[in-house]
């Protein structure tokens, strides 16, 4: 079936700076358009690959019960003035046996063409608490003040600076945290596209099994080796004085 949907496999990169701290993990992603939800999801695609993934829509921006393009495109508009009109496509890994877990889904609201990002939505999730923020960034690139604690080795009164390529047959994302000394920590997404069939599905779920409760464990295995390092660690805003 052709769709503007597709797989993107590649690397996963991060860099921490001082407490020195480096990985490189591979990783596959999910890139949906939308309004193709109907189709993939309730129809033949998954229907021939049964139980690998499932899109759940309260894992995602907004109320459950608005389109989840709709609701992107709500708070693309809340923050830039004007409404995106062209298609929107999200970058993700979906829920698989039962759990999910995204640090980071990325929104693309792109031009009608599709060859040009007019805002993008930076879903963050953070762990333990489940707390989720929406950043948008105009044109796929810029620089804008953190608003969610997300990890504890990292302070609130820092800024980040992203920058993502139009998806293509390739993609990357660049995402750097500064601080007023600084820049303390950066990661990236390098990824090559691959065409979404029940058979690619069924390959991914084969080579990545369990791949929200992989990606869970390994910041937790990563926190571990920072502490271990004597990184300095910054409480949640809501456990301050508690």
């Amino acid at each position: 079936m052709s769709t503007a949907s597709c797989l993107y496999e590649g690397f996963v990169h991060h860099l921490r700076f001082d407490p020195r701290s480096e990985f490189r993990h591979r990783l596959a992603m999910l890139y949906i358009d939308l309004g193709e939800l109907p189709e993939l999801f309730d129809g033949r695609l998954v229907a021939r690959a049964p139980g690998l993934v499932r899109f759940r829509r309260r894992d995602y921006l907004g109320d459950p019960s608005t389109a989840l393009d709709e609701a992107v495109r709500e708070v693309a508009e809340h923050h830039t003035g004007r409404r995106p009109t062209g298609p929107v496509r999200v970058l993700t890994q979906l829920r698989s046996f039962g759990h999910c877990f995204n640090p980071v889904s990325l929104y693309y609201c792109l031009d009608k063409a599709g060859t040009r990002i007019e805002v993008l939505v930076a879903e963050v999730t953070n762990t333990p608490w489940g707390e989720r923020h929406a950043y948008v960034i105009p044109d796929g690139a810029g620089r804008f003040d953190k608003a969610l604690h997300v990890s504890p080795f990292l302070g609130m009164d820092h800024g980040y600076a992203c920058r993502s390529s139009v998806p293509a047959g390739s993609l990357t994302v660049r995402i750097e945290n500064w601080s007023h000394h600084g820049r303390v920590f950066a990661a990236g997404l390098a990824l090559r596209r691959r065409e979404l069939t029940p058979a690619s599905l069924r390959r991914l779920t084969v080579r990545y099994p369990f791949a929200t409760m992989r990606v869970l464990a390994l910041i937790y295995v990563h926190a571990l080796g920072l502490r271990l390092a004597g990184a300095r660690v910054f409480p949640h805003p809501g456990e301050v004085g508690s």
